[in-house]
């Protein structure tokens, strides 16, 4: 019997302990593994909580679709009939611009429009902003190998896409600023487009991919769960019988030894494995490696994050003058020093409020959650109440908040960011037995978890094969 030892106990940490027993069972390799999770709760970011009837969100909401191995995972699971997509009626959201919601335009996708005539109405944009835009397939291209996502729509599409457009709806999936974000290690398919047509524009409506021209933000590709996203992590650790589940137990240091691997936790105990599996934010493993590589520490520790805060507001539904007439909006750094995003709950999602009542989830990231990180729930109310309030009409009070702080969880994949992941998988070569997985790698949604985590698995147990058996 040989052990494996999985350090985290989130998506990925669970995922990747999933793959391990069910893919040794398969092969009949002996293996006894081992989950190590520092904090008191499995899951993470992934966290579900039920108060008065509501159905609150802490981390993430959703999951895409179209990357299958999220979907795949959920058959697996028998989890599929427990799936339920965004609702039909409100499928669009909005981009605050003087004040106002304002819808963003149908088929816009992310960086570029795929529509021409949704484009042209918008409120969003100036008429010098629309036809610097259309401007687009005269550009030359040069398609350089990384620049920045601000770089590339500013060169492409024009300064106020980018301003209003653009930043906004990225701001929502990486809470990051566009300036240091690199194209090729979050949208590659422009990179693409560009040197296959020359233009992004036209390459967009020449796309046969019917998902992709949908609509701008994809809706129907939205999932989650009936009870929620956790409805994940608690089947996992249904289907994890047979495996230790240690929570509230934090790993200090991980070293070689003769076996494999000593893992010394912070009580001074010390775990032996044959193989180890790092499912942790990059900046973790760096600490637990420092002693054992500095070298492969530091390229860890380079990947910068940021931090994130979200707020659940429950109201009366007559305290909201606005219709909510979406899934939500995002607000863009040209509107606010401290810009908001807020998902209209109730509308995006059934089974979310009971009748008559409203819930609102704010999102703060980046630069603008770190001034308010270290202010108590109270004081971060009272400002997200300041900034909706004018937005959605808010005469009353919330009846209650509930709010989650998650610091340096968001990884940035700034410029250089693949050649970087490359430099950390060369290092960690001469590792033999170890395996790193998370969402700092190729991808910060679940499905991309999810396929980092069989990735190490996978690794984890060749190795296991070829040298113990």
């Amino acid at each position: 019997m040989k052990r494996a030892v999985v350090v985290g106990g989130g998506i990925t940490g669970l995922v990747a302990a999933y793959r391990l027993k069910t893919q040794a069972a398969k092969t009949s390799l002996p293996l006894d593994i081992t989950v190590l999770e520092a904090s008191p709760r499995l899951g993470g970011v992934l966290h579900s909580t039920r108060r008065d009837q509501f159905l609150l969100e802490g981390g993430p909401d959703c999951f895409l679709s179209n990357k299958p191995r999220g979907m795949e995972l959920c058959e697996e699971l028998d989890l599929a009939n427990e799936l339920i997509s965004t609702r039909t009626e409100f499928r669009r959201s909005f981009i605050v611009r003087r004040g106002k919601l304002c819808p963003v335009p149908e088929g816009f996708y992310l960086l570029a429009p795929s529509q021409l005539r949704p484009f042209l109405s918008t409120e969003l944009l100036s008429w010098r902003g629309k036809w610097r835009a259309l401007l687009e397939p005269l550009l030359p291209s040069r398609s350089p190998d990384d620049e920045s996502l601000a770089s590339f729509v500013r060169r492409r599409m024009g300064q106020e896409v980018l301003d209003w457009l653009a930043q906004p709806l990225l701001a929502g999936i990486y809470a990051a600023d566009p300036e240091k974000l690199s194209l090729q290690a979050t949208f590659p398919l422009f990179i693409e487009l560009e040197k296959k047509y020359g233009s992004v524009l036209l390459g967009l409506t020449k796309q046969k991919d019917e998902t992709l021209l949908a609509s701008g933000a994809r809706y129907s590709l939205f999932m989650t769960f009936k009870n929620g996203m956790e409805s994940l992590i608690h089947r996992l650790v249904e289907r994890l019988d047979g495996v230790s589940l240690q929570t509230g137990t934090p790993a200090k240091h991980l070293r070689k030894s003769d076996a494999g691997w000593e893992i010394q936790l912070r009580d001074g105990k010390v775990l032996q494995a044959n193989t180890v599996c790092l499912a942790l934010p990059s900046h973790q493993s760096a600490n637990l490696l420092e002693l054992q590589n500095k070298a492969l520490a530091e390229e860890l520790r380079a990947i910068p994050y940021a931090s994130s805060i979200t707020l659940n507001l429950a109201f009366d539904a007559g305290s909201l003058q606005h219709p909510l007439d979406g899934a939500g909006f995002v607000t863009p750094a040209a509107e606010r020093d401290v810009p908001i995003a807020c998902t209209f709950v109730h509308q995006k999602f059934s089974g979310r409020a009971p009748a008559g009542s409203a819930l609102l989830r704010a999102f703060v990231g980046g630069d603008a959650a770190r001034t308010l990180m270290e202010r108590d729930e109270k004081d971060v109310a009272a400002f997200v109440l300041e900034e909706l309030s004018p937005l959605l009409g808010i005469t009353r009070k919330p009846r209650w908040t509930a709010m989650e702080r998650w610091p340096q969880t968001m990884p940035q994949y700034t410029l250089g960011h693949l050649q970087r992941i490359l430099k950390i998988e060369e290092t960690a070569l001469g590792l033999p037995g170890l395996a790193l997985a998370g969402n700092w790698q190729y991808g910060v949604g679940i499905p991309d978890c999810i396929r980092s985590a069989e990735r190490a698995a996978d690794a984890l147990l060749a190795y296991s094969s070829s040298h113990f058996v």
